[in-house]
């Protein structure tokens, strides 16, 4: 599993810390993200995706197997889930578990991985707060770009050459890029913004600490604008970060990792600041290796 989601943790404070000012009342939450296991390998990699509209149940039983709670709630463009449950009870022999397919995409659902049992995060002014490991969602049959498994495959059947087909432009996501910001923002290109829309709001996508520096209203379209301040310079480089990877599986971040890399930096030091968008400005560079494949979008 990777390494990264325990600094979920951090985030979750913020959220807790701020429930408990307003002055909201007691009560549980359960978080999480589904993922898409394209290769049908049980774990999570560069080959999957979040999903977004799928159906999560939180479950709870007694001795007997009768079920005392059941919770849903679907998935958020980026995979993730909150389930709020009052009263603030003890959910320590729970679990979560894919439920259904709402408005996920149906090349996904044919199968649920299993569920996973509810841990208790933080427990501060009677309101407690519940991770939950990825849970998976499968399709039918493994991708064909998959990894092969190690077994021989049989002998392939002699046929006649084929004519050679006319060569098609590369496809950026099953190839090595990576863009700078300024290339994200030219017309020609704004058919790679896929996952995400230019008008979809910074907080949205990063969270509450990225609400509270850049404000609700900021766009990623004016995130890409930033310069001259360490903070601005910092979202626009991880907002590029963010494009990049999902438009290349090749590219050395996750997603999510993009994500909390910069909510680390935002609670951190100016210097982690700077270090952090010196990072994903490399990253967005190619290191000087790999370059951006991106072609004119037909219009």
């Amino acid at each position: 599993m990777m390494e990264y989601w325990p600094l979920k943790l951090g985030f979750a404070a913020c959220l807790i810390a701020a429930a408990a000012i307003h002055g909201a009342q007691a009560d549980a939450t359960v978080t999480g993200n589904v993922f898409c296991d394209q290769c049908k390998d049980g774990q999570i990699s560069h080959f999957d995706y979040p999903l977004y509209g799928i159906k999560v149940g939180v479950k709870c039983e007694d001795s007997n197997g009768q079920v005392t709670l059941w919770r849903e709630e679907a998935t958020n463009w980026f995979g993730s889930y909150a389930i709020r449950i009052e009263g603030s009870p003890d959910l320590s022999g729970c679990y979560a578990q894919v439920s259904g397919s709402g408005q996920a995409s149906k090349s996904c659902v044919a199968m649920a991985g299993p569920p996973r049992q509810l841990k208790l995060t933080f427990r501060l002014f009677d309101t407690n707060l519940y991770s939950v490991d990825p849970l998976l969602s499968q399709p039918a049959q493994p991708m064909s770009f998959c990894p092969k498994s190690a077994a021989p495959a049989p002998p392939a059947p002699v046929r006649p050459p084929a004519i050679k087909p006319s060569p098609i432009p590369p496809t950026p996501f099953l190839h090595p890029s990576a863009c700078p910001y300024w290339s994200w923002t030219m017309r020609e290109h704004k058919c790679y913004w896929k996952v995400v829309a230019p008008d979809t709001k910074v907080a949205v996508v990063y969270g509450l600490v990225a609400a509270r520096r850049y404000g609700t209203d900021m766009t990623l379209w004016k995130a890409m604008q930033g310069r001259g301040d360490p903070y601005r310079t910092l979202l626009r480089e991880a907002t590029t970060a963010l494009l990049n990877s999902y438009s290349s599986f090749q590219f050395p971040y996750h997603p999510l990792v993009v994500i909390q890399d910069l909510n680390w930096a935002l609670i951190g030091s100016t210097r982690r600041v700077l270090h952090t968008a010196l990072r994903f400005k490399r990253a967005n560079s190619g290191y000087g290796k790999v370059g951006c494949k991106f072609t004119p979008c037909k219009s």
